[in-house]
C-alpha cells in the first residue's frame, strides 16, 4: 500500500541529501530503490552540486511506482524549452512519476554565478511556467507553437526537435517561494508551491495561505488544488541525549537562517527582527561561532521540529497536517534495522 493512501496530509517525499552533503552518484539509483522500499512516496533531487534531472534518469531507472521530482531545479538559466525537454523526458521515462519544482534563485547568483540579466523573479516565473506549458501543449496536441510575453517569445518548432505525444502529458509544477508575490504566481500558474524550510506555523497561516489564495483568485482557479508542500528543518535522534546533541546542529541551521536576509521576514513576523539585524552584523564580520547564541529555545523550538524517532512522526503530524499536503523527511537508511526506524516513522505520520 502506497503511504501516500495513508496520509491526511499529502505525500511524504525524503530529500536524499544535505546541500552540503557530497552525493554518491553512483549510488543514486540504490538510493531511489530503497525509498521505494521503505514505502516512501516521491524521491526529490535538490539542485546544488549535480544536475537534478540526470539523477532522476538513473532513479527512473531503477524504480516502477515511486515518484521522482525536482525538490527546485533552477529556472531561469535554462530557457523554457529546455526544461520542458528534460521534463518531457523524465516523464516519458517514469511513466508519469515525475513532478517538476523549479526555483528562482537570488539576484547575485542569477546575475555573477550563471551571468543572466535580473529581472523581478515573480513575473518571470509566471512567463516561464507558461512558456513551458505552451511547448508541452505544442508537442502534445500539435498546436502551433506561438508565445511571447515580456520575457519570451517562442515560435519555432521543426519536426526534428518535435518529440511528439507522451502517455502522461500532465506534468506537475511547483514554485518554491516564500515572499508574498511568488506566493501568488504559484498559485496563480503553478501545481504547488514549495516552501523553505524556515517558514513557521505562524507564518504560514498568516502570510502564505492568504497570498496563495489570492493568487488562485487571479487565476481563476480553486484555491485547494495547489498543494502546499515543505521540507520542515527537523532535528530527530534515537534518545533524549542523542537529541540534546543534534538540537545544537539544528540551532546552527536556524542561525544561518537568521542571519540570511532573505529569510529576514520570517523572524520579523515573530518579533525577532532586531536579533536577525544582529545576526547579519555577525555574518558580515565572520564571526560563525557567535550567531548560534542568538538562537534562544523559543527560536529554536518555533522554527524547527526536535523530537526523538519515536516522537518526531507526531509531532510533524501535529505542527502541519493541517497545512501542508506534502512533507519532505529525510534519515538515513544503512541496515534494516534504519528501515524499519523510518517506517514507523511514516506510519506515525499517517497516524496508523
Amino acid at each position: 500500500m502506497l503511504v501516500e493512501s495513508l496520509l491526511p496530509l499529502g505525500k511524504l517525499d525524503p530529500g536524499l541529501r544535505e546541500p552540503e552533503t557530497p552525493l554518491d552518484i553512483k549510488a543514486f539509483a540504490q538510493g531511489a530503490a530503497l525509498a521505494q522500499e521503505v514505502g516512501l512516496d516521491t524521491v526529490l533531487v535538490e539542485e546544488t552540486k549535480d544536475d537534478p534531472f540526470q539523477l532522476l534518469a538513473l532513479g527512473a531507472s531503477s524504480t516502477s511506482t515511486i515518484g521522482l521530482g525536482t525538490s527546485v531545479a533552477m529556472a531561469f538559466p535554462r530557457s523554457p524549452t529546455v526544461t520542458a525537454m528534460s521534463a518531457w523526458s523524465l516523464q516519458k521515462l517514469s511513466g508519469g512519476r515525475f513532478l517538476l519544482g523549479l526555483g528562482s534563485q537570488v539576484r547575485a547568483h542569477v546575475q555573477r554565478r550563471f551571468g543572466l540579466e535580473w529581472h523581478p523573479p515573480a513575473p518571470w516565473m509566471r512567463d516561464y511556467i507558461n512558456a513551458m506549458r505552451a511547448v508541452w501543449d505544442c508537442w502534445q496536441n500539435r498546436t502551433p507553437l506561438g508565445f511571447e510575453s515580456k520575457h519570451y517569445k517562442l515560435d519555432v518548432m521543426v519536426p526534428l526537435f518535435d518529440p511528439g505525444p507522451i502517455e502522461h502529458p500532465r506534468i506537475p509544477v511547483h514554485v518554491a517561494a516564500i515572499g508574498p508575490n511568488m506566493v501568488g504566481v504559484a498559485g496563480e500558474v503553478a501545481d504547488g508551491v514549495r516552501l523553505h524550510p524556515v517558514c513557521t506555523t505562524r507564518f504560514i497561516d498568516e502570510k502564505v495561505l492568504p497570498a496563495l489564495a489570492k493568487g488562485a483568485a487571479r487565476g481563476h482557479r480553486d484555491v485547494d488544488d495547489v498543494e502546499v508542500c515543505m521540507k520542515p528543518l527537523v532535528g530527530t535522534a534515537p534518545d533524549d541525549p542523542a537529541l540534546q546533541r543534534v538540537a545544537e546542529t539544528v540551532r546552527a541551521r536556524v542561525a544561518f537562517y537568521l542571519s540570511t536576509p532573505s529569510y529576514r521576514r520570517t523572524f520579523q513576523l515573530h518579533g525577532w527582527g532586531d536579533v536577525a539585524e544582529q545576526a547579519s552584523v555577525l555574518s558580515r564580520q565572520k564571526r560563525w561561532e557567535e550567531l548560534p547564541g542568538l538562537v534562544t529555545d523559543e527560536m529554536l523550538h518555533t522554527v524547527a521540529t526536535l523530537g526523538t524517532h519515536a516522537e518526531i512522526g507526531a509531532k510533524l503530524r501535529d505542527r502541519y497536517a493541517s497545512r501542508v499536503h506534502r512533507i519532505e523527511f529525510s534519515i538515513p537508511v544503512a541496515d534494516p534495522d534504519d528501515a524499519a526506524v523510518l517506517g514507523g516513522i511514516l506510519d506515525e505520520l499517517g497516524g496508523s
